[in-house]
């Protein structure tokens, strides 16, 4: 009896403790939820654009002494702290400030203008991973303001180059020691115990024709896509009439006439001797809402079925038909699936000239070439994963006469936790008492900074049973979710941060 008023005491105490900090959040952070994701969103962190990531930094700056928290340049990435007693282990929160690229002309809202709408707030990084930004730095003011005390000192590290090979970590890595344990705030609740491996298969050719089908009209041009990660949303290829006066109709009419993936729309604009096909689809996230993307790669790819020449761009369409044939690796031949990890994830991604989308790798110069990104559960990783993919190559060059060159990126490997780990449960339980849900622990076909931050975990922000917005078109967060995302955050760092400091915390 004594023993389970202990426990009652201890349970009753902690949810006094994360009232207090929730009552602080209310009364001086809540306003600035809002305004500051506004801010933070307009600045287009894309992959290249370094004016932007100062400026970012700036904001950063500023942010952290209005505060109150010490900042820190550390490279490749920015460290904002909550101290604790000295000494003390440190408990990271890791974001990352990059984002993805867009296509500003299929937005319905300007991309980097962070716009309230409707209960929502629209833009690029919304969801990835600027709400997760801002929402670790309010909930950390909360924790200061309620005054109870810390075990934990709280860094928050704040990424660079999430998005185009995280390369940042391992450079920080070098001069800096990584948290005693870390949640990683770019991924699903309640608290993600597997993610897939990020790899990749890309094909080179020569763009020209061969022997073969004829048509009065050569391909000049192919592009589609705009990251890995994303699924395409618009893909074109350019035809030009050979010989003579273009007559363009009778394929047009063609074409007009075929049925599209649905979700796919098709358009056509004759100029000369130059006709432009071209389809828009829909972008969502490759790895974690590949079934909410509409792909435009694969519905140009259908359309045209039978309508080119033999050569370069016919294959790699042709190609694209059978590796997309279902979004779960069928027509690669990964056909496994496994009880908890699930299937393979297939996203067929970009196509074009080597040299602009052969990023992981070395492209052949003059060539076009097709990526694709594959998300795997384990065995498909390594080398069981390229031989498998070589093998599906040779087999479609065989096959259809065409010449396409292999290449991949296939370093990436599955990331997995105990569920029964003492961290897991404590974060499952955390999510628990703010939400009063209880799903299962979450695998995540998306990749985070936890396959590279030792003693690292992904743990939200996003909630089960939603589609995930980040790389979407008019990527956009209910508001409503960021203030829940914000209360099961604040009710973490009262049990971490103030709780007694874990052993093995990964271990049972």
């Amino acid at each position: 009896m004594r023993h389970l008023a202990v426990a009652l005491l201890a349970l009753s105490l902690s949810a006094q403790d994360a009232t207090q900090a929730l009552k602080a959040y209310e009364q001086h952070g809540r306003a600035h939820l809002l305004p500051w994701l506004s801010e933070v969103i307009r600045y287009p962190t894309v992959a290249g654009n370094a004016q932007a990531w100062a400026d970012q930094k700036v904001w950063l700056q500023a942010r952290a002494k209005e505060l109150g928290f010490p900042f820190k340049d550390a490279g490749p990435i920015f460290e904002i702290e909550l101290p604790g007693p000295k000494g003390a282990p440190v408990l990271g929160l890791v974001v990352h400030g990059d984002v993805q690229p867009v296509d500003a002309t299929h937005w319905s809202f300007p991309p980097f203008a962070g716009t309230v709408k409707g209960g929502d707030i629209i833009g690029r990084g919304a969801a990835d991973d600027k709400g997760p930004l801002v929402q670790a730095l309010l909930a950390m003011k909360a924790l200061e303001r309620s005054g109870l005390k810390r075990t934990h000192t709280i860094r928050l590290l704040v990424g660079s180059d999430e998005e185009s090979g995280s390369s940042d970590i391992t450079a920080y890595l070098r001069d800096h020691k990584a948290p005693d344990y870390s949640l990683v705030l770019d991924s699903a609740f309640p608290v993600v115990v597997g993610e897939k491996a990020w790899n990749a298969l890309w094909v080179q050719t020569a763009p020209g024709e061969r022997p073969g089908h004829v048509e009065p009209y050569s391909v000049s041009d192919l592009e589609a896509g705009l990251a890995p990660s994303i699924v395409p949303d618009q893909a074109s290829v350019t035809l030009t009439w050979k010989e003579g006066i273009p007559a363009w109709k009778p394929l047009m009419d063609r074409l007009a006439e075929k049925a599209l993936p649905p979700g796919t729309h098709l358009f056509l604009k004759a100029e000369g001797d130059r006709l432009r096909v071209w389809t828009i689809g829909k972008a969502a996230h490759g790895g974690v809402n590949l079934e909410g993307g509409r792909n435009a790669l694969m519905a140009l790819a259908s359309v045209l079925e039978g309508e080119l020449p033999t050569g370069g761009a016919d294959d790699l369409l042709a190609f694209a038909r059978q590796a997309g044939s279902s979004l779960y690796g069928d027509g690669l031949g990964l056909t496994e699936s496994d009880p908890l990890w699930g299937r393979a994830a297939v996203n067929v991604a970009l196509a074009g000239p080597s040299a602009k989308v052969v990023t992981l790798g070395a492209p052949t110069p003059g060539a076009w070439a097709l990526v694709i990104n594959i998300r795997t559960p384990p065995p498909l990783v390594g080398s069981v994963l390229e031989d498998r993919l070589i093998s599906q190559v040779s087999a479609f060059n065989t096959k259809t006469g065409s010449k396409l060159d292999p290449g991949g990126y296939y370093r990436d490997t599955p990331l997995a936790f105990k569920p029964e780990g003492k961290l897991v449960k404590r974060l499952m339980g955390d999510y628990g008492k703010a939400t009063g849900e209880h799903p299962a622990p979450a695998i995540s076909g998306g990749g985070t900074y936890a396959k590279r931050l030792p003693n690292s975990i992904a743990f939200g922000m996003w909630f089960p049973g939603k589609p995930y917005p980040g790389h979407d078109v008019d990527e956009k967060v209910p508001v409503s979710d960021l203030e829940r995302g914000e209360k099961v955050l604040i009710e973490t760092l009262v049990d971490l941060a103030c709780g007694a400091p874990m052993v093995e915390p990964f271990n049972p």
